[in-house]
């Protein structure tokens, strides 16, 4: 078909003349749709009202437990198929894989829609979760490498750009689902159903005008005026690495680690915002949920700010800020709560969610560095697995510990003290890993191509 050609990565190499300042909004009208994951905590309760519509009804009713599945799947979906699929990322190029991500992320939407229909949870787990979450997948890693390819002068506000769209999804995406909720809500329905019929229809007409914007560069294309200095700084390299061989290097596996850290810390906090400033401060519930929107737009802001930083003082430092200053700010936060001081609490949390933003949107930048550009989204999307697994640690870590602590007659608004303290600690192993880190041995470099982008010709 005519139309599939148009996707071809052939057909999607910028002219000359070309504005590589097009190819932000591109990136951002991907993650800001996809990052309506971040939002997805607005459809919990409604989804446990099916039946019941005003209330649950015990027995007929999904539970909360249940429900909450589905945004496991799509975050554990998230990271595989960004694992798997990013050698074909790296093939196809971003134009098709943008693509994929429009059709499975809001055809898992539609899908749901019909789970809501039919009240059947598996059909929700199959389309908002696993469907829906390789979409995820596809479209976090896509435009990242090409952004990169785009500013090889400034890889991290590049990436910082795209990342801090999927930061804010939750801004646009949660108040749009409860807009829609209120207006299709009815004595006999939640407004479920109609709301994820009608955001899948809206996110594939945002997602196409990324996928008809988007270009990669022609072979051997530089910025006007840019020349790769090969000396400038130690741990930037001009060569580049295969994923499968860079899967090999012990630098791989301590950035793994690094962003493993940094997220397990920042993703305990994010996920209990609310009740944590409840149990800690005895604030209201009301106070709870704007502290929680505030965090939002520090984790969004940070994304953008320490990646773009990050290309004058090098990516090693930017990290070592991360660990070392969220070591000292997360051993402040028990004295916070000693003290009662509500302002420093906000303060100190808002700084570190910033930092767990900034992780993200810095770690593309970090391999672009070490491996070269040739095969990044197939290595980025290989470590974003240490995503999976810290969505899974840390907000475990700190409900169980947390929990554990009030059953021993901790007091609840202290509960939370022991979690702070790990976190110092696993941000200073995490400081470690990032110290440990070297240039990546020759002996790992791909033969230079000469038609190659990344071989320094021009």
């Amino acid at each position: 078909m005519p139309f599939f050609r148009f996707l071809d990565r052939s057909r999607t190499i910028g002219p000359p003349g070309f504005n590589r300042w097009l190819i932000p909004p591109a990136a951002l009208s991907v993650h800001l749709c996809i990052g309506e994951i971040y939002g997805f905590s607005v459809f919990s309760k409604p989804l446990t009202r099916i039946i019941g519509i005003e209330q649950s009804i015990k027995g007929y009713d999904w539970t909360m437990p249940q429900v909450g599945w589905i945004y496991s799947i799509a975050l554990i979906m998230l990271g595989l198929s960004a694992a798997v699929l990013g050698r074909w990322v790296e093939r196809v190029g971003p134009r098709k894989t943008m693509f994929a991500s429009a059709c499975c992320f809001c055809g898992g939407l539609w899908l749901s829609s019909l789970g809501v229909a039919l009240h059947n949870l598996w059909l929700i787990y199959l389309g908002y979760g696993v469907i829906g979450g390789i979409g995820l997948g596809l479209g976090y890693i896509a435009p990242v490498s090409t952004l990169v390819k785009w500013f090889p002068d400034r890889p991290g506000m590049a990436t910082g750009m795209a990342i801090m769209g999927f930061g804010g999804g939750a801004l646009v995406g949660a108040p749009l689902g409860v807009e829609l909720m209120n207006r299709f809500k009815s004595a006999t329905s939640v407004g479920v159903q109609e709301t994820f019929l009608i955001m899948g229809a809206i996110y594939f007409g945002f997602m196409m005008f990324g996928v008809f914007t988007v270009r990669v560069p022609a072979p051997g294309w530089r910025p006007l005026g840019f020349t790769p200095s090969p000396t400038s700084k130690k741990l930037v390299t001009n060569a580049s690495v295969s994923v499968d061989n860079a899967w090999k290097t012990p630098q791989f596996w301590l950035l793994w680690a690094v962003l493993c850290l940094n997220v397990t810390a920042g993703i305990g906090i994010l996920g209990q915002a609310s009740p944590m400033c409840q149990d800690m401060f005895g604030v209201t519930e009301a106070a709870g949920g704007g502290f929680a929107g505030l965090l939002s737009l520090f984790n969004m802001g940070g994304r953008f700010f320490w990646s773009s930083v990050s290309d004058l003082t090098g990516r090693k430092f930017i990290y070592g800020v991360f660990f070392f200053l969220g070591a000292i700010l997360y051993g402040l936060i028990p004295i916070t709560q000693k003290y009662q001081s509500v302002t420093l609490f906000v303060l100190t949390t808002a700084f570190l969610i910033s930092m767990y933003g900034g992780g993200f949107a810095t770690i593309p930048a970090y391999l672009r560095d070490l491996f070269g550009t040739m095969h990044l989204g197939a290595i980025h999307g290989r470590l974003i697995t240490a995503w999976s697994m810290a969505a899974v640690l840390g907000p475990q870590l700190v409900n169980y510990l947390s929990a554990y602590q009030v059953e021993r007659g901790v007091p609840k608004a202290e509960a939370y003290n022991l979690t702070m303290h790990l976190m110092v600690g696993l941000l200073l192993a995490g400081a470690i890993c990032d110290l440990l880190i070297r240039p990546v041995a020759e002996r790992h470099h791909h033969p230079a191509d000469p038609h190659a982008p990344d071989s320094g010709h021009h």
